[in-house]
């Protein structure tokens, strides 16, 4: 068996054999981590069912894969497909096991619609941002979180890409962050504009780190932050800055810091007469995208919101931004 921080302990009878398919998923490449946190919970149910034979039986599948009171179809369908991949694993290597039939994945195409922040609502967000406080819980709290907002929206990375950070991570006299293990566990470096660069040596020098291992943001413990404090001041600055929070699901979220980075880089480039088509690679790689076709849905996104640049940038470029297919 194999334990380390990011993997949950497993206690059931199938507990070497799930362990086996994490170790299998992260070989390929995968993070893993909420497939593993998801296989804890299964793991958990199995104990308490007792079960004692190496399987998955059918009675036990079906009453764990069951829609439960105010659960949201996509958590259903994330538990359905983790099992699915336990019991076809199990099957590979001689274990008897019951496949849920993969008609129950299928679910309604989704409505959800990122949140572009305007220009003025980042600058009325980030007004907010800066006038963070510490607090007797958290006494770097007016360091650490408004650095931690600006890397969000002036690099465009993921809330998990910022929190992982460690100091020898950061490179300032070169102007480069260091991103290790992003999406399937691929490292790349992201060169921060110039004016960021300056934000983060003030925030360095003010901090005090000690070794080149502590997290570059660290909690008041000094260990990693967590992400729903982050959340919840996020909204609170949300209703500072006079942005309407529509819901949980409905945003704006954090990540939509993410989104609204790409589109505004985007729209950038339009302004300039840049050719986006050639830049789409480049954009690819500083947000650390597998495939191209990743940016290409920020490209339908700024369409969207902006119209006028769908025709154009086609009138100036070719047909740039590819037209959707039917479902």
């Amino acid at each position: 068996m194999f334990h380390d921080s990011k993997t949950p302990c497993f206690k059931s009878i199938l507990a070497p054999l799930i362990e086996q398919f994490i170790g299998e998923k992260r070989a390929c490449g995968y993070r893993y981590q909420a497939g593993a946190e998801g296989l804890a919970q299964l793991d958990r149910y199995l104990l308490e069912s007792r079960l004692d034979t190496l399987e998955l039986p059918k009675p036990i599948i079906l009453l764990w894969i069951a829609k439960r009171d105010h659960e949201s179809q996509s958590t259903q369908h994330h538990r359905i497909c983790l099992t699915r991949q336990l019991a076809q694993f199990l099957i590979r290597h001689g274990y008897p096991a019951y496949i849920p039939d993969s008609t129950l994945l299928a679910k309604t195409p989704s409505r959800f619609m990122p949140y572009v922040f305007t220009h003025e609502e980042i600058a009325k967000l980030f007004e907010s941002v800066d006038k963070i406080t510490s607090s007797a819980h958290s006494p770097y709290r007016h360091l650490v979180m408004p650095e931690v907002f600006h890397l969000l929206y002036a690099c465009g990375f993921r809330i998990s890409e910022v929190l992982d950070l460690r100091v020898g991570d950061v490179d300032l006299n070169r102007g480069l962050i260091t991103v290790r293990e992003g999406k399937l566990l691929k490292d790349r470096l992201v060169p921060p504009a110039p004016a960021l660069i300056e934000r983060l040596q003030t925030y360095e020098d003010s901090i005090g780190h000690c070794s080149d291992n502590d997290y570059y943001f660290p909690s008041p413990s000094g260990k990693r932050c967590s992400y729903s404090p982050i959340v919840n001041l996020f909204r609170k600055l949300l209703y500072q800055s006079g942005i309407p929070y529509r819901g949980r699901g409905k945003g704006p979220r954090l990540h939509d810091l993410r989104h609204t980075f790409a589109v505004h880089a985007l729209m950038r480039w339009y302004k300039e007469g840049v050719d986006i088509n050639a830049k789409l690679p480049l954009l690819a790689t500083y947000m650390g995208h597998a495939h191209l076709r990743g940016t290409q849905y920020y490209l339908h996104l700024t369409a969207e919101f902006f119209p006028d640049i769908l025709t154009r940038v086609n009138n100036a470029f070719g047909d740039v931004i590819p037209k959707r297919v039917a479902s």
